[in-house]
């Protein structure tokens, strides 16, 4: 991934963070999503008074995307107002996960930025080929 592309994402992210709707967290987290075709979606995340249906801003850029069509990634870009560059969380580790392994750029808004991949963020996870009796 070239500089150029991580800081696009960067901006991107950013952006997308803006659009948060955090009513009552206070927690604002952008996410930027490149295909393998070079397209980016962008989500954000959105809380809701019955907790359970609020949606990370991961999970939102990576279901826009599926949304077109798209379900082969490059990399993934997250941001949030943190101390260290954000983390994400169990749910979303997992549908990180289902589409495989690619980059993924944690970051906060002092400009720190961690490099990591899916399968570093959830080593153990499973996946559709996991369940496919055939395969086994």
């Amino acid at each position: 991934m070239t500089e150029m592309m991580i800081q696009k994402l960067y901006k991107e992210a950013l952006k997308a963070r803006e659009n948060a709707y955090v009513p009552y967290s206070n927690f604002k987290v952008g996410a930027a999503l490149l295909t393998q075709d070079d397209e980016i979606f962008t989500g954000c995340n959105v809380e809701n008074a019955s907790y359970g249906l609020s949606i990370c801003a991961e999970r939102n850029a990576i279901f826009s995307a599926n949304n077109s069509g798209k379900r082969k990634f490059k990399a993934l870009f997250v941001i949030a107002d943190t101390p260290d560059p954000v983390s994400p969380c169990g749910a979303c580790r997992q549908v990180m996960n289902e589409f495989g392994d690619y980059e993924v750029y944690l970051a906060n808004l002092n400009g720190e930025i961690k490099k990591t991949s899916t399968k570093e963020l959830l080593p153990y996870g499973f996946s559709k080929d996991d369940m496919d009796d055939t395969k086994k």
